[in-house]
């Protein structure tokens, strides 16, 4: 049985290369941005990238990452209400609490999966 599984799910891949419908991985060797470069070297527009304010390769975010991650390591290693919250979570909070129409209460990020 396992094996007329393999064979089944080879011939979807090849039917699927046939008729144009199989997706390859496109490797980029450059930031994210409007214009990328692909391992080809090729350069190419990023039409697809939900980069729209243009962030992912702005000069004071990365910055920002590096000064975090030095000062803070590479993430929590949990969700916040296991492992806790750190004081950068607060801070951010804190921040988002004081733009036009939040008023002065705290903000908390909160992701939700449907």
């Amino acid at each position: 049985m396992r094996g007329d599984f393999y064979k089944q799910l080879t011939n979807d891949l090849e039917t699927a290369r046939a008729e144009g419908l199989f997706k390859e991985e496109r490797i980029i060797t450059s930031a994210q941005q409007a214009d990328i470069t692909v391992a080809d070297g090729s350069h190419v527009i990023n039409f697809c990238a939900n980069n729209y304010l243009g962030l992912a390769n702005h000069p004071e975010l990365i910055n920002a990452a590096k000064a975090g991650m030095d000062s803070h390591g590479f993430g929590m290693a949990s969700v916040r209400f296991i492992c806790g919250t750190q004081d950068s979570h607060k801070a951010l909070g804190a921040k988002a609490g004081k733009l036009p129409r939040h008023g002065r209460c705290d903000s908390v990020f909160l992701l939700f999966r449907r």
